[in-house]
């Protein structure tokens, strides 16, 4: 009876273990208001030392580049590019075959948007984005995100 206790806590710790998710970025949302209908929208990477995510602009061939999807809004407009504040990191990576866009450390995606009229709404929408590190690649993960404009 012992020894099979003594299996069914190593199975469990086991289990644990291997059911912890390895999540090295933290992802935080923003909206800093300009004007009366404009607004900055911040979709801010924190990542794990070690780890990095890759840029919007990253070339086909390579990693999955991180894509940002706003759902649509009758009462706003997302005008213009992404922008990516922070360090870019450009580098040949061999096991795709091309150059690769990467941040490491913390990287704020910023978008414009301009509302309609100025009235209280949300935007809302999804960050698809793929980590690695010098040893592994997680598989790309997407994070869903409602921002409030007031």
């Amino acid at each position: 009876m012992r020894k099979m206790l003594f299996l069914l806590f190593l199975l469990s710790v086991s289990f644990m273990a291997t059911a912890q998710v390895n999540n090295p970025v933290e992802w935080t949302f923003s909206a800093k208001k300009i004007t009366k209908e404009d607004y900055e929208i911040y979709m801010t990477a924190n990542i794990d030392k070690g780890w990095h995510i890759y840029s919007t602009t990253t070339p086909d061939g390579g990693p999955v580049p991180t894509a940002i999807t706003f759902r649509k809004n009758p009462l706003l407009t997302v005008s213009g590019k992404i922008k990516e504040i922070g360090k870019l990191e450009q580098k040949y990576e061999p096991l795709f075959g091309v150059d690769v866009k990467q941040f490491s450390g913390r990287v704020d995606f910023v978008a414009t948007i301009k509302l309609k009229t100025a009235v209280k709404t949300n935007v809302t929408g999804s960050v698809e984005f793929m980590v690695c590190n010098d040893k592994e690649c997680l598989p790309p993960a997407t994070e869903q995100f409602s921002i409030s404009l007031k």
